[in-house]
Formats: C-alpha cells, structure tokens, sequence
C-alpha cells in the first residue's frame, strides 16, 4: 500500500480544537462590546439638544457618529443605548440575560433609564425535549425514572434560561417538583463568565463611575450558585431552620436523595400566586394575616436572621390557605439565589430600617452611610445631607399613606453614585424584596399603611436585639476581645498618664487624675465581670461588676 494514502493516528487530531469554540465566543462578545460602544456614541449624537449640534466640537462628534454607522448592526444603530444594551444581552444567551437582571436593580451604580429598560429582560427559552431530561435524571440519580418515581410530567411547569421544571410524583404519594439543568448550560455559564471577568477589566478602565467590574464580580459570585443545585437545597434547609417557630412561612421540603447538583427535587407547593384573581375571593381576615406573615417573613430575613431569598418577586410567592383564616399559610419558593448580610451590617441595617419607620432621617443617614464604601472624590456629608432631606420629603407623604419604604431606600442608595458612595449589592436585592412586600401587600390592601406594619415588627425585633439576655450573651461570646483589651489596659494607661503629664501647664488644676482614678476603677470592674463571666463564676457576681463599672464610667466623665 502506498504510504501516502496511509492514515495515521494523529490524521486527525487537532490541538486547538478545545479552544476553537471559546475563541469564537470571545470575538462574539467582543464584537457585541465594539458594537454597543459605537451604538452608544451614535445614539448620543441623536440626543443632543439643537444647540449644541452646532461649533467644530458638535461637527466632530457628528463626523465620528458617522464613520461609525456602518459597523453598527442596522436593527440597533437607531435604537436609544438602553434599548441597544437590552438587545445585545438577550443576543449574547442566558449569562448575559441573567447579567443584565443583576443590572437592573443596580440603581445606586447605573442610570434609571438603564435599570428600567433592563427590567423588561425575558428569562424564557424553549424546553428542552422530555427525552433529554429524562436522560439527565437517569445518569445524575442512577436509575430508571420508573423506579425513582411514579410518575413525572413530560409537560414543563416553567422553563428558564438555565433550568426547567417537571412535576412529579413520588412512589409514597407526595407531590414534587423535579428541576433539570440543561444540558451543556454550565460550561456554557462557566466560560461565559471567564469572559465578562476579562471585559471587566477594560469596561472598569473605560467607565469607572459605574463600577462593572464590582457588578460583574457580585454576579459571578451569584451565578455559579445558581448553577449548582446542592446551594438551593441548602437554602431551603437553611430558610426552614429559621422559621421552624414561626408555623405560617413554609418552604419547600428537599429530597435530598433524588437529587445532585444537576437535579433538584422539592416539595411542590400549591395554593395561589399573588397576583392570580382567587387572591380576590380572600376573605378581609385572610388579606390581613397575608400583610402580616409577608411583612414578619421579609423583615426577620433582612434584619434577624441577615439571609434572605434574593430573587423575590409575586411569581416565587405561594398562599396556601387554610379552612380557618388563622390557619392561612405563605411559601417561598426558587430558593437559588439568596443575600447574606455579615453580623456588622445586619446590626447596622436593623439600626437604619428602625430609625426609618421612626422617622429619625438624620440618625437613618448616619447608619446607612456607616454600610457604605467611600469611593475615591466621595463626599460623605454631602451624601448623609441629601439622604436626609429627601427621607424626610418621603416621609413627610406618610400621612396620606402614599410613602414606599423601599423607594426611600432605594432613592438613598440611587443618590450613591452622585456622591461617589457604594453599597453591596445585598442591599439591592433587599430592596427587591421590600418592593415585592410592598406591591403584594398593596395588591391586598390598597390603604396598606407600610410605615405601621413594618414598625410593628421591627420593633419587635429591636426588643428581642436588645434583651438583656441577648446582650449578656453577646458580652460573653466577645469576653476574649474584652480581656486583651484588659491585657493592654496598663500600657495604655501609663501611655495615656506621660502624655498628661507633659501636657500640664505651669499651674495645673487641683486635681487631674480625678476623672482619671474613676475610668480606672470604672475599667476594672468591668474587665473583672468579664473575667467572671468567662471563668464561669456566678451571674450574681459578674453581672453587678457590669452594672458598677458602667455607673462609675458616667460619674467619672
């Protein structure tokens, strides 16, 4: 045989074949990038005022304008930039869908033109085949789906983006959902977000003001939570746990072995959307205890317990009621994507959200601006001033019962950006969930006063926050910190008593330790409950050292 005609082994091995499709991906996107770029400068030009469409400036603005419209996609080059940034999103799949969803309620960073035209994105594909789903349950959960349950749905409840959802029927009888991640979607996910990292990197250089490498960031983090089951289920496990002593707020049971990180079966919660018209046939008592149970619910997430459902919207909410309106219950559910709060900020929120309901502007501006990162050029009084006045304009509307707490917040947290201040994006995504409070409490009750029901329970949180016994503890978990303070107290003090000294004046007042000898003995006393308390010696004893010290430390000022 002639050798040439021979096949080899490596005929057809070809080593950038791995790369090939991310490659194309890349200049996807790039060319997506390029685009949106010379469409938003195209679409400025198109804005300008007549009278500023004149002078040699206003002629080279109109000239690149021009050079720049052929490379301009023709259905796009026409459209207003909010409307061209949606478009390419929706082009560019389900990453960058979910991307612009994270945008939307970034209203402290982008512009309200932006942030609204965003909330019009759609997160709905076609299903999938019930076959490929089948398939993914069989090779995740290593059975036939005839043996793992009795029935499922080949109709799909919901289809999104990244997964759907089947119902199902285990072999005990109990009513699940089953949801499936699509096939390829997590690679697809994963390198997608390699991308925006990169893209980051130069948007953050070419548009500073907006923070989107900080975006982009907060929403990789979110997204490959998203794409991974075992989280949700953790969620559910985690809300469950904390309102296992509050009977009415449900959330879906998880069965843990049906179910991976690519297959995820709940409970199936029934009852009725908010928004569906039965929510009409409620009794006035049945509305009431709706207002209630939602308004105890967001609020003991966001102030409580600092882990709440993030993605909150009428369509993840189910009432379930009951023969009695006391027996009425309210689920939660798509539990993917959640917001945590550390214990600081959490404090500090609590403080914010209960000098609001006050109407305590001023003590509200300080708090919220003690959760905020001053950028560089930030103006933190001029921000707390603004935040002020505008909170107390808002509340000064309660009377007519028109006022929104989350516009209020989220007006304050808008007013960022002007000042150069910036906030986690957990305290937008709080927003969402008080906006969703709201609009479903307003749905039910068009007189809802939000100013009273959410006083109500916050207040009540306040109280448990500060009971004794809540502040003993705490006293006691931080009694390591306490007593190294302690360890250095003498250093400080000799420290503090040279410096005293050589600040004396030539006739120094009768008496300067006074004040001095008090915060000593005040100190100690304190340092010596906190002794007692970690030694484990007797409330009786720590507990009146706590009360000395603190009476000492008043009088000695």
């Amino acid at each position: 045989m002639d050798s040439s005609t021979q096949s080899s082994p490596f005929t057809d091995f070809d080593p950038l074949a791995p790369y090939r499709g991310a490659v194309r991906r890349f200049f996807t996107v790039w060319r997506h990038v390029a685009g949106l770029l010379m469409g938003g400068h195209i679409a400025y030009v198109r804005s300008l005022p007549e009278m500023q469409k004149t002078g040699l400036r206003s002629l080279g603005k109109r000239t690149l304008a021009a050079i720049l419209k052929p490379f301009v996609r023709s259905d796009l080059r026409n459209l207003p930039f909010p409307k061209q940034l949606r478009r390419r999103l929706e082009i560019l799949g389900p990453t960058f869908t979910k991307l612009g969803q994270i945008m939307a309620i970034r209203e402290d960073l982008l512009p309200e033109a932006i942030t609204q035209e965003l909330d019009s994105l759609m997160d709905h594909l076609p299903p999938i085949p019930y076959e490929q789903v089948q398939t993914i349950i069989e090779r995740e959960l290593e059975d036939s789906v005839d043996v793992l349950f009795q029935s499922i749905d080949p109709d799909p409840l919901g289809a999104a983006s990244i997964a759907q959802v089947h119902r199902a029927t285990t072999h005990d009888g109990d009513d699940v959902v089953v949801k499936v991640i699509k096939p390829g979607i997590r690679d697809v996910v994963t390198s997608d977000l390699k991308l925006l990292e990169f893209f980051g990197g130069f948007l953050q250089w070419l548009l500073p003001r907006y923070q989107p490498r900080q975006i982009i960031e907060e929403f990789s983090a979110y997204t490959k939570r998203e794409i991974d089951f075992d989280y949700e289920a953790d969620h559910a496990e985690i809300f469950a746990a904390n309102f296992q002593d509050v009977p009415g707020i449900v959330f879906p049971d998880v069965y843990r072995e049906l179910s991976t990180a690519d297959v995820l079966t709940m409970e199936h919660l029934g009852g009725i959307r908010p928004t569906s018209r039965a929510v009409l046939e409620l009794s006035e008592a049945e509305r009431e205890r709706v207002v209630d149970l939602g308004a105890s619910a967001i609020i003991r997430m966001l102030y409580k317990d600092g882990f709440f459902h993030a993605d909150l919207h009428a369509g993840n909410l189910k009432i379930l009621p009951g023969e009695r309106p006391e027996d009425l219950k309210i689920g939660f559910i798509d539990l993917g994507m959640v917001g945590r709060f550390r214990a600081d900020i959490k404090r500090r929120m609590l403080y914010y959200y209960y000098a609001l309901v006050r109407g305590d502007v001023e003590s509200a501006a300080r708090y919220l601006l003690d959760m905020a990162r001053v950028g560089e050029g930030g103006d933190p009084q001029g921000f707390r001033r603004a935040v002020s006045d505008m909170a107390r304009h808002f509340l000064m509307r309660s009377k007519q019962g028109s006022i929104s707490l989350a516009q209020v917040i989220l007006q304050s947290l808008s007013l960022g950006g002007r000042y150069r201040i910036f906030f986690p994006v957990e305290m937008t995504l709080m927003v969402k969930a008080l906006v969703t409070f709201e609009g479903v409490g307003r749905t039910l009750d068009p007189e809802l006063d939000v100013v009273a029901v959410s006083r109500r329970h916050v207040q009540r949180i306040f109280r448990e926050r500060f009971n004794p016994w809540t502040l003993g503890s705490e006293m006691i978990s931080n009694a390591p910190e306490l007593v190294d303070v302690a360890l250095k107290l003498p250093q400080l003090l000799t420290s503090g008593v040279a410096h005293l000294e050589e600040s004396l004046t030539d006739r120094p007042p009768s008496d300067p330790f006074a004040g001095l000898r008090g915060s000593v003995i005040a100190g100690s006393c304190i340092v010596g409950g906190v002794i007692a308390a970690v030694q484990g010696g007797p409330l009786w004893l720590s507990i009146p050292l706590f009360v000395i010290g603190a009476a000492l430390a008043v009088w000695a000022r």
